[in-house]
């Protein structure tokens, strides 16, 4: 009987831990969240249309702004991780051209910017930029797939 309520109350100290430590949880998995405070903003998230050149890939995404805002040169972001390996994601910042956002990716292309990815509790995670972000456009882009999570930095 004891062995059956041991997980359940390890489940519930480690849901508990994240609660105590201020980060309030996302409502949804796999979608980084901008944390402002106590509050949660979502990326925007996107399909970016990939254009492939020789060693080259050049990623676009409609729009030349984000709709998810951040005054905050160090963004963090919390993240409940379900399909997508937080560890994988990868952050780049976006040109904006002729009414859409793009990022050139491969052999003279840009490259991504350095993130801390913390482990909370369970499947939240906690993801810092490492260096101060000038105001512009970004992406946090999962490896593998042409999904985008982006952002402005203003």
């Amino acid at each position: 009987m004891i062995y059956r309520i041991l997980p359940l109350l390890a489940a519930a100290a480690l849901a508990g831990h994240a609660q105590n430590s201020g980060v309030p949880t996302p409502p949804k998995s796999d979608l980084p969240y901008l944390k402002h405070a106590n509050n949660l903003v979502p990326t925007e998230a996107v399909q970016a249309e990939e254009q492939k050149k020789k060693e080259e890939s050049t990623y676009l995404i409609e729009g030349a702004a984000s709709s998810a805002k951040t005054p905050l040169a160090l963004p963090v972001f919390i993240f409940s991780a379900e399909k997508i390996v937080p560890e994988g994601l990868q952050l780049f910042k976006l040109e904006v051209k002729d009414g859409h956002r793009e990022v050139t990716i491969g052999r003279k292309g840009a490259e991504p910017l350095r993130l801390q990815v913390t482990h909370l509790a369970g499947k939240l995670y906690r993801i810092e930029v490492y260096n101060e972000l000038e105001p512009g456009q970004y992406s946090l882009s999962a490896t593998n797939s042409n999904v985008a999570f982006c952002f402005e930095v203003f």
